[in-house]
């Protein structure tokens, strides 16, 4: 089951976007988006039945003016809510980053006192702030791997599982990479980027340290890699429809409420650091994608972690909004 997409007047930045949809029934596609929700087959466009949206990303250069000149002819489209919106692409790799945004990390760090640290609050985060400018000053973003199966569609239900006890949020700004990149200097790293998406990295907070054997440090695989935890999408919006993203609103609301409001320019990192980094020691290839960590605001900070029945409405400026509830897993 889904959430249904609700109709806006523009749906992103820019003069087209791509997705991946489906007709009921049918198999998945590649389309063209246009913001006042029409759509164009890639398939039949392009005439590649096999077309995926990873396989224009694998030959960017040569795909994006046949996707711009499609986007300004007037051809046949049909309307965005005859389909299924799914997941925009398929990454081969996802790599995901923590304590990126200055406030979050400072919130978490007075959040995960240790029992004993009687220090007061204040204290605590004139720490965290020094220890994050020196992180900064030293060039060392903190970058772990995700698994693409933890990725859902936009609207999808997002099933938290039974052992998850604190299940919380963290909507993102998402690169989607158009390159193959190694050891990119962050001077040319934006050149690698096709554009740019939304990726809600659920986590469950109970199960990011390790109980039996804290001093190995954090379990991503656990906390962050379950069926579903990373919602993506609805749309990749290419880079040249947004001016900055290190100038863009990330915006969470729970229910209506909102959780997570602030800019990318609170990144300690910002887009072209991280890419330049993580391309350091991977490979990045076409389709993969470079979350760059979540602003403060989770449900740590609220004392109000995702419940059965939530509904979590997650946007970025220029990049549309993705709509999501939460379903508990039935344990029986």
């Amino acid at each position: 089951m889904s959430v249904k997409p609700e109709p806006v007047s523009a749906l992103f930045a820019g003069s087209f976007a791509l997705a991946t949809l489906s007709a009921p029934d049918g198999p998945q596609f590649p389309a063209l988006v246009t913001p006042d929700a029409r759509v164009t087959d890639l398939r039949v466009a392009l005439a590649d039945e096999a077309l995926t949206v990873r396989g224009l990303l694998e030959d960017w250069a040569a795909a994006l003016p046949r996707l711009r000149a499609l986007a300004a002819e007037d051809g046949p489209r049909r309307p965005l809510a005859e389909f299924r919106v799914h997941a925009p692409v398929e990454p081969r790799q996802v790599f995901q980053s923590g304590a990126n945004y200055r406030q979050h990390v400072i919130d978490l760090h007075v959040a995960h006192r240790a029992p004993d640290d009687n220090r007061p609050e204040e204290e605590r985060r004139a720490e965290a702030a020094e220890i994050m400018d020196r992180r900064a000053a030293e060039d060392l973003p903190y970058v772990f791997i995700g698994l693409p199966s933890a990725i859902t569609g936009p609207y999808d239900d997002v099933v938290l599982p039974a052992w998850a006890e604190k299940p919380d949020w963290e909507l993102e700004l998402a690169a989607v990479v158009g390159r193959p990149a190694y050891r990119v200097s962050v001077e040319e790293a934006l050149e690698y980027v096709a554009g740019y998406t939304i990726a809600n990295d659920l986590t469950d907070r109970a199960t990011v340290f390790r109980r039996d054997m804290p001093q190995i440090g954090t379990d991503w695989l656990r906390s962050k890699n379950a069926p579903g935890f990373t919602p993506l999408g609805p749309w990749i919006v290419p880079t040249e429809s947004i001016a900055d993203p290190g100038d863009l609103r990330v915006t969470l609301k729970l229910n209506g409420e909102t959780m997570q409001d602030e800019s990318t320019k609170d990144m300690i990192f910002n887009v072209a650091r991280m890419v330049s980094y993580a391309s350091r020691t991977a490979r990045l290839l076409p389709g993969d994608l470079v979350l760059t960590g979540s602003p403060a605001g989770n449900g740590m900070h609220w004392g109000r972690l995702l419940r059965d029945g939530d509904v979590m409405e997650g946007s970025v400026t220029g990049l549309g909004t993705q709509r999501t509830r939460c379903v508990a897993e039935d344990a029986s």
